[in-house]
């Protein structure tokens, strides 16, 4: 009875929500997950979506960050280019994950969408006033943002103490611990992003990628079921060396 009432109550939220937000898979791991029915139908009211293809710009660096957003299909990365045209990439959000948040009046990153990717969008302007109407908006978005900062940290991690091999593999068991995060199996991997992405993300060069790729798989840690999908064959001894301990 217990699990029919949950059930009943669930069925009962969705059903209350305003179109687009009773459909979306990602509602409840992103912000909107801290707002009741009648908050959620208040903030629809300023959203729009906007779909991508794939390489499509959400934002560039430097424009004005007139709006923050929302993930709710496909994946994007998060990237800077540096003065001498080489571009860093800063990150990958996925469904449920909210971007486009700054300090300051302008995006600090770029973004594109790495395969064909749906976002919701919402005015910053509006949604500051918002913010300020509901409060647990605002511990939420203060919550995300701290995610936002351990994942920065965790890429100075990779990038100034690890080697190459300890990057990628570190890399793929982010990939897994994020995939569980949104609900997904944790095995195999689904890579939405190109060898080049990855090279870009972990200030190594794509050949170095590959060749750590190829490594690890005749080492028996992992299996290439195509270009997009890993399996993490020996999950302890990848955990030992992403740490350092192989």
């Amino acid at each position: 009875m217990a699990v029919q009432e949950a059930l009943r109550v669930v069925a009962e939220r969705i059903g209350s929500l305003p179109q687009p937000c009773a459909s979306c898979d990602a509602r409840e791991r992103n912000f909107c997950a801290a707002l009741s029915p009648a908050e959620m139908a208040e903030f629809a009211r300023t959203m729009s979506e906007a779909a991508l293809p794939t390489g499509g710009i959400l934002f560039h660096e430097g424009a004005p960050a007139d709006h923050v957003m929302n993930v709710t299909s496909g994946a994007v990365k998060l990237f800077k280019l540096l003065g001498d045209g080489r571009r860093q990439i800063l990150g990958f959000r996925f469904a449920g994950d909210f971007l486009g948040l700054s300090t300051g009046a302008d995006y600090v990153y770029s973004a594109e969408a790495l395969g064909e990717s749906r976002v919701c969008r919402f005015p910053r302007r509006k949604l500051d006033a918002l913010r300020e109407r509901y409060p647990n908006v605002d511990r939420r978005l203060l919550a995300l943002s701290i995610e936002e900062l351990a994942g920065a940290q965790e890429q100075l991690l990779l990038l100034g103490r690890k080697t190459a091999e300890e990057r990628l593999v570190s890399f793929l068991i982010l990939l897994s611990q994020n995939q569980v995060r949104r609900g997904l199996v944790a095995d195999p991997i689904t890579l939405a992003m190109t060898r080049s992405d990855i090279a870009d993300y972990l200030g190594l060069t794509i050949e170095t990628v590959s060749r750590t790729f190829s490594s690890l798989k005749k080492k028996g840690l992992i299996e290439l079921e195509d270009t997009t999908h890993v399996h993490l064959v020996d999950r302890d001894r990848l955990e030992d060396l992403a740490a350092g301990f192989a």
